[in-house]
């Protein structure tokens, strides 16, 4: 499992670069999103947090170093399905 690190989102502070942590800021998104409906069907924070919403809690844990998340080397192929058989209308 590889573990990823965000920085600190506050502008007082320097950030570290996207390409330290995430290697995209969508991929950053879907992992703050996916914890943020975690806390909300009722996860407990893993860390202490001065904001009770949950989208601000998510981002101080990745912050923190406490989530991780699973890059797949292998891309996720899809079945192919034939499609189903429609009759083709001749017209007379």
């Amino acid at each position: 499992m590889l573990k990823w690190h965000l920085a600190v989102l506050d502008l007082e502070d320097e950030p570290m670069s996207l390409e330290q942590s995430f290697d995209s800021n969508f991929r950053y998104v879907l992992v703050a999103a996916r914890r943020a409906r975690q806390l909300q069907n009722g996860s407990q924070p893993l860390v202490d947090s001065h904001s009770r919403k949950a989208c601000k809690i998510a981002q101080d844990e990745i912050a923190a170093g406490k989530v991780n998340y699973v890059k797949r080397d292998t891309p996720i192929l899809k079945p192919e399905v034939a499609g189903a058989d429609i009759p083709k209308l001749v017209a007379s």
